[in-house]
C-alpha cells in the first residue's frame, strides 16, 4: 500500500501528527519517546532522497496541523496553508534521517545517528521558533512539562536539551528495531548520554530559596457581548475586593483585562488605586487599548533591561496605536511601571507582510489592524512583597511571549525574582490551547530557576515553583474566581540562564562537521569513467543483435 504515493503521503501526514498526543490536553508525555518512530521508519524506507524529502515535508505538515489544530475556527483554510509552509522545514530532516538510519548503517553511522538526527530536528525547531514564522509553540521538549527529571534537564540546556533527548530516544528505538547489528553501539551511546547528563545534573547549580511571595490571580471568566469591557472590569473589581482579608503581596489580572487606556480613563485608574488600598497590594493589570500620542508620552516605563527583536512596527515614545501593556497600579494610581508587548501573535495581533497576506482577514479572524510592538523588556518593583518586607522584582510577559525561552531567561538574568505572564485564550476556550499555554510556564520556571505565575482571563491559570513543580490548584476554563498562590522566591543562576542556547549551537556544529565530512568524502571518491553508448554497425543494432 505504501508504494502508492497517495497512500504513502497520507501515512506521512498521520505519522507526523502522532507526537501531538504528548502535549496537553491529552498530555501523554511518555508517548513522546516513541511517537516519532513510525515517521522515522517511513523515512528510512524511502527509495530515493526525493521521496524522503516528501515524507519529511508531509510529516512536518501533519505535526504542525495537529499541534495547532485549534486555530482552524479562527484562520480556517489558512491554518492548512501555514502548516504546509512550515512543514517544508522538515524536508531536509527527512533526507538527513534516511541518510543516517536507512539501509544497513555501520556501527559508526548508527552511533552518529543518535546525535545527528536529533541535531537536525533541533535546527528545524530553531528556525520555526522565529517569531515571524509563528514562534516556538509545540517544541517537542515542552511535552515533558510535568516530568521532574526532564524539568531538571531544562535547567541545564532549556527546552532544547529536552527535545534533543526525546528525538535521540526515538532514533535509538528505530535502530534497535530495524538494525540488529546496531543494538550494541546504540545501548552504549544511550548509556554514555545518560552518564553525561547525570553528571551535569549532579553538579549543576540549583535555585536558592529567598522567601515567599503571596501572589493573587483574578480570573473573571468569559464576558462577551456589548459593553463587555465595562462588565469585565466590574467583575474583576468584585473578585479583587474579596482578597482584602487574604493579605496578598501582589494581585495579577489577565491579558486584556482593561480595555481602555488609563490615561484617557482617570476614573478607572482611580478605581484601581482604591482596590490597591483596600487589599494592601499593588495590582498588575493588562491594558489592551488604543494609545493616543498624548497618552503615549505620559507615564513612560522604567527600563531595567532589554532584549533584541526583529521586524514589525516598534513602539517609540509618542507613537500612537493599539498596545497591549502590563501596567502596575499602586495605592496612588499607576506607578509608572509599564511593559508593552514585544512579540505579537502572527495574524492574531498583526498580519505579516500585510500587503501580500492581508486577504487572510477576509477568511478568518486575523487582525484588522496591527498592534504596536514594545521595544524593551521591563522589570517592576513591588514594594511590600515577600517575607521580611523585601522588595520583590517581577518580570512580566504577555501571553504568546511565554513560549519564547530567551525572554524569560533575560528577565531572570537581569534580576527578576518571580516571572509573571498575563494571558487570554478565550478565543480557543474549548480546545487544547489553554492547557498547552499554561504548561509552558512550567518549562520557563525550570529553565530560569524562578517561579512563574500564569494569569488568564478565562483559564487555565496556574503557578509553578523554581523547579517547574506545580503550586496549588490551577483555575480551569470552567472557573471564575480569585486565588492566592504561595510562590517561592529564588536566587541563583541556572546553567541555562548562564550559558543560554548551547544545545542549539552544538546541533549546528554537529551538522557543520557532518557537512564537512561529506564534502571531503566526495572529493576523495575516485571519478568514474563516463559511460559510452554501444557502437552501432552496419550489420547489428544495440537493441536487437543480428538485425
Amino acid at each position: 500500500m505504501l508504494r502508492s504515493p497517495w497512500w504513502r503521503g497520507a501515512a506521512a501526514v498521520g505519522a507526523g501528527a502522532l507526537p501531538a498526543l504528548a502535549f496537553p490536553a491529552p498530555a501523554l508525555w511518555w508517548f513522546a519517546y516513541g511517537a516519532l518512530v513510525p515517521w522515522l521508519l517511513l523515512v528510512r524506507s524511502a527509495g530515493t532522497r526525493r521521496r524522503a524529502a516528501y515524507d519529511g515535508w508531509l510529516g512536518g505538515t501533519g505535526f504542525m496541523l495537529a499541534v495547532h489544530h485549534w486555530l482552524l475556527p479562527s484562520l480556517h483554510v489558512f491554518t492548512v496553508v501555514i502548516a504546509a509552509l512550515l512543514g517544508a522545514l522538515w524536508a531536509p530532516w527527512g533526507v538527513l534521517a534516511r541518510r543516517m538510519v536507512g539501509g544497513r548503517p555501520s556501527t559508526g553511522r548508527a552511533a552518529a545517528a543518535l546525535v545527528v538526527v536529533p541535531s537536525g530536528w533541533l535546527v528545524v525547531e530553531l528556525v520555526r521558533s522565529w517569531q515571524g514564522l509563528g514562534g516556538p509553540w509545540g517544541l517537542l521538549g515542552s511535552s515533558q512539562w510535568q516530568v521532574a527529571p526532564a524539568l531538571r534537564l531544562a535547567s541545564l540546556g532549556g527546552v532544547w536539551l529536552v527535545s534533543l533527548l526525546v528525538v535521540a530516544v526515538n532514533t535509538a528505538v528505530v535502530l534497535v528495531l530495524r538494525v540488529p547489528g546496531a543494538r550494541a553501539p546504540v545501548v552504549v551511546g544511550l548509556l554514555a548520554v545518560a552518564a553525561l547528563i547525570g553528571t551535569a545534573w549532579a553538579w549543576a547549580p540549583r535555585p536558592e530559596p529567598a522567601g515567599v511571595a503571596r501572589i493573587a490571580v483574578v480570573q473573571p471568566g468569559v464576558v462577551a457581548g456589548p459593553g463587555s469591557g465595562e462588565r469585565r472590569f466590574a467583575r474583576e473589581e468584585r473578585l479583587t475586593r474579596s482578597l482584602a482579608d487574604r493579605h496578598p503581596d501582589l494581585v495579577v489580572w489577565g491579558e486584556s483585562s482593561v480595555g481602555f487606556d488609563l490615561a484617557d480613563r482617570p476614573d478607572l485608574a482611580a478605581r484601581l488605586a482604591a482596590l490597591s488600598r483596600r487589599v494592601g497590594a499593588d495590582v498588575l493589570v493588562n491594558v489592551d487599548a488604543r494609545r493616543t500620542a498624548t497618552s503615549a508620552h505620559a507615564g513612560g516605563p522604567k527600563m531595567h533591561g532589554s532584549v533584541a527583536h526583529a521586524g514589525g512596527r516598534v513602539a517609540h515614545a509618542g507613537t500612537p496605536g493599539i498596545y497591549k501593556s502590563s501596567v502596575l497600579v499602586g495605592p496612588h494610581g499607576p506607578t509608572g511601571d509599564r511593559y508593552d508587548k514585544m512579540r505579537l501573535v502572527p495574524f492574531g495581533e498583526y498580519v505579516p507582510a500585510r500587503s501580500v497576506l492581508g486577504w487572510a482577514t477576509s477568511v478568518g479572524k486575523a487582525a484588522g489592524e496591527d498592534r504596536v510592538r514594545g521595544r524593551e523588556q521591563v522589570l517592576m518593583d513591588v514594594g511590600r512583597a515577600a517575607e521580611g518586607g523585601r522588595t520583590l522584582r517581577i518580570g512580566p510577559l504577555i501571553c504568546f511571549e511565554s513560549a519564547f525561552p530567551d525572554m524569560s531567561r533575560h528577565l531572570a538574568a537581569d534580576g527578576a525574582g518571580v516571572l509573571l505572564v498575563q494571558s487570554s485564550t478565550s478565543s480557543f476556550q474549548h480546545s487544547w490551547a489553554p492547557a498547552q499555554h499554561a504548561s509552558l510556564a512550567a518549562l520557563r520556571a525550570a529553565e530560569t530557576g524562578r517561579a512563574m505565575v500564569h494569569a488568564t482571563l478565562t483559564g487555565v491559570s496556574a503557578a509553578y515553583g523554581p523547579g517547574g513543580e506545580r503550586i496549588g490548584a490551577p483555575l480551569g476554563t470552567d472557573t471564575r474566581g480569585a486565588v492566592v498562590y504561595e510562590v517561592p522566591v529564588a536566587t541563583g543562576t541556572t546553567w541555562y540562564v548562564r550559558f543560554g542556547d548551547w544545545p542549539v549551537h552544538g546541533a549546528l556544529l554537529v551538522l557543520a562537521v557532518l557537512g564537512g565530512a561529506e564534502c571531503l568524502r566526495s572529493l576523495r571518491r575516485p571519478a568514474q569513467a563516463p559511460r559510452l553508448p554501444p557502437a552501432r554497425t552496419a550489420h547489428a543494432s544495440p537493441a536487437r543483435h543480428g538485425r
